[in-house]
């Protein structure tokens, strides 16, 4: 089987801070990491090779130079071969944009790797957008079946896979013929970490960049000039401040407190 894992390089989220005056994300000295979700995505990828030693694991991003060191991080846990599509043409893609782009460097590797990939996988959502539709988005380009909120995935037979997929009250098991998209959630165990031999390995790798020339983008649907969605104000909610404590001595006298400031307010 050829696996296909789509990810994204994203800033951690956990310690990006927003600038006051502009109120635009401080990217500065912020690390930049494999948006968790295709980490998951990764590992499930991963779970099948450990099954099937004939599966090969094939990572593509698209994004600025600097990218390339999450895809090597995804080779030092599972993948075999890494791509990066990287051109200025690409720059500013909204999700629309993003699922074309990757669904023409989706049909560029197979060309070069001469192979047809039974199944694409990303991470159900990216952290720093959480719109969850450059998944589905790169299925419809693609014209192929598709299973969101995957839980797991295992191949069922010749041209098929089984997919759990996580609903609000429960799971539902689904098939389908390949190929194929899936998007995974957050399951019930964590993605491996890497050797000092696989790291090694990863740091060695050669990562093809890909053009969007290279990869027969128009660029009337890429970037910028393919995206609808526009940006028009980014804002952070104001601070609320904190509420009035009421503790007097007895329980009824705080009654009567709250009470007289409700009344003062016009409240009752």
């Amino acid at each position: 089987m050829n696996i296909l894992v789509c990810i994204k390089q994203v800033p951690d989220t956990t310690i990006i801070k927003i600038d006051p005056e502009t109120n635009r994300l401080m990217r500065e000295g912020v690390p930049a990491i494999v948006s968790p979700f295709d980490a998951y995505a990764l590992e499930a990828a991963a779970r099948i090779k450990d099954q099937d030693k004939d599966t090969r694991i094939y990572i593509l991003t698209m994004g600025p130079p600097q990218a390339i060191e999450a895809l090597r991080e995804c080779l030092s846990v599972g993948g075999d071969k890494a791509y990066l599509v990287s051109d200025r043409v690409c720059g500013g893609a909204d999700t629309l944009a993003t699922g074309y782009t990757l669904a023409c460097g989706k049909a560029k590797i197979e060309e070069l790797e001469g192979i047809k990939f039974d199944m694409i996988m990303f991470g159900k959502q990216a952290i720093d957008g959480d719109t969850a539709q450059v998944g589905p988005q790169t299925a419809e380009d693609l014209d192929l079946p598709q299973v969101t909120y995957g839980w797991e995935v295992w191949p069922n037979g010749e041209g098929k896979v089984k997919v759990k997929k996580e609903l609000e009250d429960g799971f539902e098991w689904l098939e389908m013929n390949t190929p194929c998209v899936v998007t995974i959630t957050k399951p019930d165990y964590e993605p491996r970490f890497p050797t000092i031999k696989s790291k090694m390995a990863a740091r060695k790798a050669e990562i093809p960049t890909l053009s969007a020339a290279d990869c027969g983008i128009d660029p009337e649907r890429a970037g910028l000039k393919g995206s609808p969605t526009k940006v028009k104000k980014s804002f952070t909610p104001p601070r609320k401040e904190g509420g009035l404590r009421i503790k007097e001595e007895t329980p009824e006298e705080s009654a009567k407190k709250l009470y007289d400031l409700l009344r003062d307010k016009g409240v009752i």
